[in-house]
């Protein structure tokens, strides 16, 4: 076990705190809303109000979560950048499972590198299984 002297400090930067607010239709996804405040919980009108998306597609594999942030002044306009955001998160998401994809495809197993040690003989079924 590690020394708690080598853990790393978990800080909160009290300059760049926000109120959460969340709204959802409950259909189809929900909009966050987090609000600037100071680190009396005050708000800090000097920063602009960040909108962030959310909402889950249903593939074959489950539910894949979308994440997405979207450029809007109001909560009306956040709605509105809504669909084409969260299209672009989906796209975004495609691109990467299918890097991913590519990626484990094209390793290639080769004798000394991972797997059973070099000049083993082949197992003919699960391990520890022995003829």
């Amino acid at each position: 076990m590690a020394a708690t002297d080598d853990l790393p400090d978990i800080v909160l930067d009290g300059d760049n705190l926000y109120r959460e607010e969340q709204v959802s239709d409950l259909k189809t996804g929900a909009i966050r809303r987090l609000i600037p405040v100071g680190r009396d919980g005050s708000d800090d009108s000097d920063r602009a109000t960040r909108y962030l998306g959310q909402a889950s597609l249903m593939t074959q594999a489950g539910a894949l979560p979308l994440n997405f942030e979207l450029e809007a002044d109001s909560l009306q306009a956040a709605i509105d950048a809504f669909p084409a955001a969260a299209k672009q998160a989906l796209q975004e998401a495609i691109e990467e499972m299918e890097r991913m994809r590519r990626e484990q495809a094209s390793n290639i197993m080769v004798p000394g590198q991972g797997g059973a040690p070099a000049g083993a003989a082949p197992s003919n079924g699960p391990p520890g299984f022995k003829l």
